[in-house]
């Protein structure tokens, strides 16, 4: 999309000087320093350092090294309930990815800073874990289904003329290389990059998670495999109860007056779904079609939930409900864990738990 584009080369700007003011700082460490600190790591035990973009990665590693979490130095990014979509990594960020042994992240557009940061890397054996390359075929294109505003709808016919007639003055002027690998990179699907919010998904990392904390730690492997072997259980368990409570429902259908970054959990459970905007869709504003749309679809099928995901806009949800003929559903929130905060996690949040209590949601919503 446009938007995450304009997004990945905003970011160029700041990477570059994070990464040099990240370099200078390490420049100021001295040999003496370095050794010292190895003699200290040998003795002591060196701590592995982690770092991962969201919520959903930090957790899962959390979970898998279990009781060698204390051992650990785990960063979790995105601490601060900043949306995945409009993150910018600072200096520090840059600093720690370079020299982690371990880092974690989507690897969807959103995450297009990447790329160069991955370059300053400083640790010859860290390890990267690009959650939509470890499901490989098991990821999806984003979708837009009926009644869905698409995110560049307005003034597309513009945009497309416009990037016409910029490839034929690139062509002209000898530069239809560079024209046609931008032609390229608008060809290419859009994949949706919230994977995280299948269980099925999360045991799938948690296995590529587990075997890459075992060769940074082979002192640890077998505790490794038994924290995974416990966590894959209970993902199991929780999938089973999405399984029998989708099942036994009389409505299979959900309604979002939102952005749908659902589609990976409404997938594995056969659901189907209608919402204002793709899940990475930058727009906040829904247009009359689109909300007209919702609210005679929910007459049809005698909803009586609009559901949207964390935070504090049901906008679009409460104008939906006023287009309806009864006027009286309730707004239902599923958590997407796109916004977790520190905080949050001090308050004992965890990945199953959020997921847990989305099931509880979800049992109302398909009433």
């Amino acid at each position: 999309m446009k938007f995450k584009r304009w997004m990945a080369m905003a970011t160029a700007a700041v990477l570059a000087f994070g990464t040099l003011a990240g370099c200078g700082q390490s420049g100021k460490k001295t040999e003496s320093t370095a050794a010292s600190a190895e003699s200290s790591a040998e003795a002591s035990g060196k701590k592995l350092k982690i770092v991962a973009t969201i919520f959903p990665e930090y957790d899962w590693v959390r979970q898998i090294l279990g009781d060698e979490a204390k051992n650990a130095d785990i960063t979790l990014l995105l601490d601060k309930g900043v949306d995945l979509h409009s993150y910018q990594p600072n200096a520090e960020d840059i600093a720690k990815i370079s020299e982690c042994d371990l880092f974690l992240y989507v690897g969807g557009e959103s995450d297009g800073w990447v790329k160069d940061a991955l370059k300053e890397g400083k640790n010859p054996d860290r390890k990267v874990i690009n959650l939509l390359e470890a499901l490989g075929n098991n990821t999806k294109e984003e979708e837009v289904v009926e009644g869905m505003q698409a995110e560049e709808e307005e003034g597309s016919k513009d945009s497309e003329s416009t990037a016409a007639s910029q490839a034929a003055e690139s062509q002209a002027a000898g530069e239809s290389t560079a024209a046609s690998a931008e032609s390229e990179e608008e060809e290419c699907p859009e994949y949706d990059e919230h994977v995280w919010l299948s269980l099925r998904n999360a045991e799938s990392i948690c296995e590529v998670i587990t075997e890459d904390l075992k060769s940074l730690d082979s002192a640890h492997a077998a505790v490794y495999e038994a924290n995974l072997k416990k966590y894959t259980e209970q993902l199991e368990s929780l999938d089973q109860q999405y399984t029998d409570t989708v099942k036994a429902a009389a409505n299979k259908t959900l309604l979002f007056g939102d952005r749908f970054p659902f589609r990976y959990l409404v997938d594995d459970y056969g659901i189907k779904y209608y919402a204002a905007f793709v899940g990475c869709s930058a727009e906040t504003e829904a247009s009359f079609e689109t909300v007209s749309f919702l609210a005679k679809k929910m007459d049809e099928l005698g909803l009586k939930h609009v559901m949207t995901i964390e935070g504090p806009n049901k906008k679009i949800a409460e104008t939906i409900i006023q287009n309806t003929k009864d006027k009286n559903q309730d707004i239902l929130t599923l958590n997407s864990m796109q916004s977790t905060t520190e905080q949050d996690i001090e308050s004992g949040e965890t990945y199953l738990g959020i997921m847990q209590q989305n099931l509880e949601v979800l049992k109302k919503a398909l009433q």
